[in-house]
């Protein structure tokens, strides 16, 4: 018994609205927006395994541990750029990193 389609992008939907409002919710936040983005791309590699089951293909498998060790990636530099702004200026809100402006 395999789980229509239709439910996995109904799913994939949720999460990704979810992220989504994380992300702009917590803009503040540095760290609550890492976890929204993280959120998204679960979401889209949900629909590219949902959509592989569906057509017997395994392109959207593929797609999606790639996209694994992408976000892997993404998180470890983030994490270590939190860690350094947080050091630099004992906070993690946005608003305090606007030495670039002017």
């Amino acid at each position: 018994m395999s789980i229509p389609l239709f439910h996995v992008l109904i799913l994939a939907g949720i999460l990704f609205a979810m992220g989504l409002a994380c992300t702009i919710a917590w803009r503040a936040n540095v760290i609550m927006m890492l976890i929204g983005i993280e959120i998204m791309l679960n979401a889209v590699m949900l629909t590219l395994v949902g959509g592989s089951a569906q057509w017997g293909s395994a392109d959207g498998q593929i797609f999606s541990l790639m996209l694994m060790a992408l976000t892997s990636s993404e998180v470890s530099l983030a994490l270590a750029m939190v860690v350094y702004l947080h050091r630099r200026k004992q906070s993690v809100d946005t608003d305090d990193f606007t030495s670039m402006k002017g």
